[in-house]
């Protein structure tokens, strides 16, 4: 179980324009990881809308945000180009990074289980390390929670 104080995951993936993004990338600076179920979706882009219109206070904090899902590069690319995000968003069609985040597992919706996407956010500091772990995400307000 990941908590606060432990060491991030290393992880590479491709983002909406098959660029290569690895926890490496951002040593030195202060990262927003945050998992979300399914582009184009209400909740998703509620918290991918209230990141971006706060992009500029993450910035000048020194905050870099990348977004991880499931979906694949073209659908993200649209993601982006729809709702004009500044920060990239990784494919994780694998699972491999969702998995090493535990941000994937069983979930209850409308009564019914199955396997999917966690919504959760993870800040890492400037050396690799979990600052903190939301798991309760307030879609609409999760630049308040965060900073």
């Amino acid at each position: 179980m990941l908590k606060k104080g432990d060491k991030a995951p290393d992880f590479m993936g491709k983002d909406h324009n098959g660029k290569d993004i690895k926890l490496s990338d951002f040593k030195g600076k202060k990262l927003v990881l945050y998992f979300y179920p399914k582009d184009n979706t209400p909740g998703c882009t509620a918290e991918a809308c209230d990141l971006r219109d706060n992009y500029q206070r993450f910035e000048s904090l020194g905050y870099k945000i990348v977004g991880v899902s499931k979906d694949n590069e073209k659908s993200h690319k649209g993601f982006i180009e729809k709702f004009n995000l500044p920060f990239p968003l990784i494919s994780d069609t694998d699972t491999v990074i969702l998995q090493a985040y535990e941000a994937w597992g069983e979930k209850k919706f409308m009564g019914r289980q199955y396997v999917g996407i966690i919504r959760k956010t993870f800040v890492i500091d400037e050396n690799g390390i979990i600052f903190d772990i939301i798991e309760k995400v307030d879609t609409k307000s999760h630049t308040a929670q965060i900073l």
